[in-house]
């Protein structure tokens, strides 16, 4: 190996070795007000989130501390932030919970071994080069899923909004277990919960941008204080431990395989798929490249630095990136200052945190997550793709009756279960020529397109696989017995990129099936992949593969249909 290519792949592994050479003077001031808003940002989000994930709301910071610092060690992309997710976060809740057996500690500590798992989960998915992962979920499902999502995770804060005790596990659930406790309603938590709730949508329109949130949480904190609401019942966030979190490994041995690894896989899906989309969009602003498989290093990087700080699964969102940018951040130099920030935060003002109401931090959960709910894109798709749009409604329904960790898993099977449905219903094109022209096209949806007398020309617009060779075949046998007239059928396989081996035999008994008919299949357009697994499987000793290569129009133009008897 050269030493060029050494030293290039050395940069790949470990992107600061590129920014870092590239850093302008002119670049840190930028990046030190990003650092400093996302803090600001940071705060109440993670405090809010580490309440949505059942954990103590310092966690939610450390998330945010050590997460970042690992991301910029290890990831490509210059803006992505990296810390607690509303989705992981309920997820955590909902997967975690029932695992914690009712002790916190064993909670908080089987919480740090799934953000190991993740690390060590990321690391195997670098090496495999399962960056497809992102491929394989698409984007009417991620709809879906969202909307679904925000939705549970709605549901899950509207207890703290009424101040009444809430419970249950899915959406349904919390739904009929609040309604039954809207009796219990405390109108001060209440009224405080609307109007953080408005405070922070007013903030949100007028001051994009801008920390909001803690802006809200300081003069929540202040009225919390001088008005005595504590000792009017409202809940409050306590006393919050000054400090650095202290680094150790997670402590191993508390579950066994078959219960850590459908959590840890869950967030890895939901953490890499949110972090890459959201990293992709940065990267085509901004003009670089980003390493989708480098973005294995990264997350696992963040996550096992979160693992070893005691704090449960980080991703990176597509909210916090949005300020970290907005903000001006050039480089994940940003990530680093933003936990300088917070590191601050946690050993010297703590206490001022101590009387923030917990109906605060739901409305913080509220705004940030009820955009997921995009009923734009979900009508959107009903009027241009229908199928589109039952996929996004399955991811939906999933999260809704079966919770975040299942909801996940269900969306991504859905996604290769529609992948496959489209390539088994692929369209198979019945040509015909266009009129003064040696062009031909699908008589089904062009007027005017001539027939071809005694013939049947057909194009499948896809690779012929397994998932639809039995459909072409019946598609060409349904058009055959629709004209007894025919002598002569083309196979037209310009617009066929692969064929498996399942393709290869429907042709062969397409022939055997036209030859018992005294018909003749010719075959044209085959690419070179096409002609050599069709050589290999017999089809040349069948049909004339000098033919193969050439163009519909050349072929016909020389062949006549044979005169019948």
């Amino acid at each position: 190996m050269s030493l060029s290519l050494q030293h290039a792949n050395w940069l790949r592994l470990f992107p600061p070795a590129s920014w870092v050479g590239e850093y302008r003077a002119s670049w840190l001031s930028s990046d030190a007000i990003a650092g400093v808003t996302l803090a600001a940002y940071a705060i109440p989000v993670s405090l809010a989130y580490a309440g949505l994930a059942g954990l103590p709301p310092q966690v939610g910071i450390y998330g945010y501390l050590l997460g970042g610092i690992g991301y910029a060690v290890l990831g490509s992309s210059r803006q992505l932030a990296v810390g607690p997710t509303s989705a992981i976060s309920l997820m955590i809740a909902g997967a975690v919970g029932a695992l914690g057996g009712g002790d916190p500690v064993r909670y908080g500590q089987i919480a740090s071994l799934v953000a190991f798992s993740v690390a060590a989960l990321c690391l195997l998915a670098w090496l495999f080069r399962l960056s497809l992962l992102v491929r394989l979920i698409s984007d009417s499902i991620l709809v879906g899923f969202k909307a679904g999502a925000g939705l549970t995770i709605i549901m899950s804060q509207l207890p703290g909004l009424f101040g009444v005790t809430g419970g249950g596990h899915q959406f349904f659930d919390r739904a009929i277990r609040l309604a039954g406790q809207l009796g219990d309603t405390k109108p001060l938590v209440l009224v405080i919960g609307l109007v953080a709730i408005l405070l922070l949508l007013v903030g949100e329109r007028r001051l994009p941008g801008k920390p909001v949130g803690l802006v809200v949480v300081a003069l929540s904190i202040l009225v919390a204080s001088i008005a005595g609401l504590p000792a009017l019942g409202v809940p409050v966030t306590g006393e919050i431990p000054k400090g650095l979190p202290a680094l150790a490994p997670p402590r191993f041995g508390l579950l066994e395989f078959d219960e850590l690894f459908p959590v840890a896989a869950g967030c890895l899906v939901l953490a890499y798929v949110e972090g890459v989309s959201a990293a992709r969009s940065f990267a085509t602003k901004y003009g670089y490249a980003l390493d989708v498989r480098q973005e294995f290093l990264g997350l696992g990087a963040a996550n096992l630095a979160v693992a070893f700080g005691h704090a449960y699964p980080v991703a990176g969102g597509l909210s916090q990136s949005a300020v970290n940018d907005s903000a001006g951040a050039r480089t994940p130099l940003a990530l680093i200052l933003c936990s300088v920030t917070l590191s601050l935060c946690l050993l010297f003002f703590t206490g001022l945190l101590t009387n923030l109401p917990k109906a605060v931090l739901a409305a913080i959960v509220f705004a940030a997550v009820y955009r997921l709910v995009d009923i734009g894109a979900l009508m959107r798709m009903w009027r241009i793709s229908r199928i589109d749009f039952y996929a996004a409604s399955i991811a939906l329904v999933s999260v809704l009756f079966l919770g975040i960790l299942e909801g996940v898993l269900l969306a991504a099977l859905a996604s290769i279960f529609l992948l496959l449905l489209r390539a088994s219903q692929p369209n198979v094109a019945f040509l015909g020529r266009l009129p003064g022209s040696g062009r031909y096209s699908d008589r089904a949806r062009h007027e005017g397109v001539e027939p071809l007398v005694g013939i049947i020309a057909f194009r499948p617009e896809t690779s012929l696989l397994y998932v639809n060779a039995e459909t072409i075949l019946d598609s060409v046998l349904a058009a055959l017995r629709s004209s007894p007239d025919v002598r002569l059928v083309v196979c037209d396989l310009s617009a066929s990129p692969f064929i498996d081996l399942a393709g290869s035999q429907m042709l062969r008994d397409l022939h055997a099936e036209l030859a018992s008919r005294s018909v003749t299949l010719c075959i044209v357009g085959a690419h070179a992949q096409l002609r050599e697994v069709l050589k290999a499987d017999g089809l040349a000793d069948k049909t004339d593969s000098n033919e193969w290569m050439r163009t519909l129009d050349s072929v016909l133009s020389d062949r006549k249909p044979p005169a019948e008897g």
